[in-house]
């Protein structure tokens, strides 16, 4: 944590804005219990967490301000960048502490969440944290030197990749999950979080949290870990939120004319286009938008105007008539300025 937060601080001092995404709550929590034990299940895990997260951060205050900089406290929920109105307060937080020189120290809130309680959540976490202030770079510390094109502990002739520019080279790398020999943090987890937060224009670093002044050489851009270059992308951030910070609660199956319409004519979604429904949401939530047949092609995501049962009513009607059987009923199931079709 020492060397974490004075390469931190270094960085502040030369100019960079920073903030810290960390995990320990809950380990700092089982340390500070009596005996040897470990959290089992989620309650037990949320109560250790309410243990250890205010030692965690008192910490990392302490550290920071051994270095002549002022540390904040913030913690999120997958609620926080679900509701759009949270997302901007925390978004608007973030920059305004940054803006003051502060470091915001950002964890995931474990004691009232349960969705983010899963082991390699905090590279979901800083990637949404990245898209939500725009960074210019996202340094993902693991326990090997980067991303290689095979498991390394089992396989001598395994690669570092040093550069990755074109993603559809990464369909042959085997990307471990957490707990494999590929990397305790999770492997996979990291990568796709680096094409998360390159989707949103930020650059990603994978690299070794062991290795002596690594953040500062990463910054410096040497030839450290594994390098994702930014994508340029057309998406704006309202669309960036909606395609990674939105869960999905359920799909509308259309067929081949709707999702041509919606690939190449920048169309919104109508009633007519719906096939089918699956799952059961609710009006205003995300939705995925799956292209009827064996294959089921993600063709993207929305946020619908109908609830699962409304669509099931309507499914193939005119909009005429569907607003007719519904009385609040909207033209559109998915408007084009909600909708973020898949790469």
């Amino acid at each position: 944590m020492a060397a974490r937060v004075e390469a931190a601080a270094r960085l502040v001092k030369e100019g960079h804005r920073v903030l810290l995404v960390s995990s320990g709550a809950i380990s700092t929590g089982l340390g500070m219990l009596p005996g040897s034990r470990s959290a089992g299940d989620t309650v037990e895990l949320q109560a250790t967490s309410a243990i250890g997260q205010g030692r965690l951060f008192h910490r990392y205050w302490r550290l920071f301000s051994d270095q002549g900089v002022l540390a904040a406290q913030i913690l999120l929920t997958s609620f926080d960048i679900a509701a759009r109105s949270q997302y901007l307060n925390a978004r608007n937080t973030l920059l305004k502490l940054l803006e003051w020189g502060v470091v915001p120290v950002i964890n995931e809130n474990d004691t009232t969440s349960t969705e983010e309680i899963r082991y390699g959540d905090n590279d979901f976490l800083a990637a949404h944290v990245a898209i939500l202030v725009h960074a210019d770079l996202l340094i993902l510390l693991t326990d090997t030197e980067g991303l290689y094109t095979k498991d390394p502990a089992v396989d001598p002739g395994a690669r570092l990749i040093e550069e990755v520019d074109d993603w559809s080279l990464l369909e042959a790398v085997e990307a471990g999950g957490a707990g494999s020999a590929a990397g305790s943090g999770g492997m996979r987890s990291k990568v796709v979080a680096a094409e998360m937060a390159t989707a949103g224009g930020t650059e990603v670093v994978i690299a070794n949290g062991k290795r002596p002044g690594v953040i500062a050489a990463v910054v410096a851009g040497e030839k450290v870990g594994t390098r994702f270059r930014p994508l340029e992308s057309s998406l704006s951030s309202f669309k960036l939120w909606l395609k990674y910070g939105l869960p999905s609660h359920g799909a509308v199956i259309v067929d081949a004319g709707a999702a041509r319409a919606l690939r190449e004519g920048g169309k919104s979604l109508l009633p007519a286009g719906v096939a089918g429904v699956e799952g059961d949401f609710a009006a205003g939530d995300a939705v995925d938008i799956v292209l009827g047949g064996p294959d089921g092609e993600l063709v993207g995501k929305g946020k619908t105007n109908y609830s699962a049962e409304e669509l099931r009513t309507i499914k193939g009607m005119q909009s005429r008539q569907a607003m007719k059987l519904i009385p609040h009923g909207e033209e559109e199931v998915i408007h084009r300025d909600y909708l973020v079709l898949a790469e």
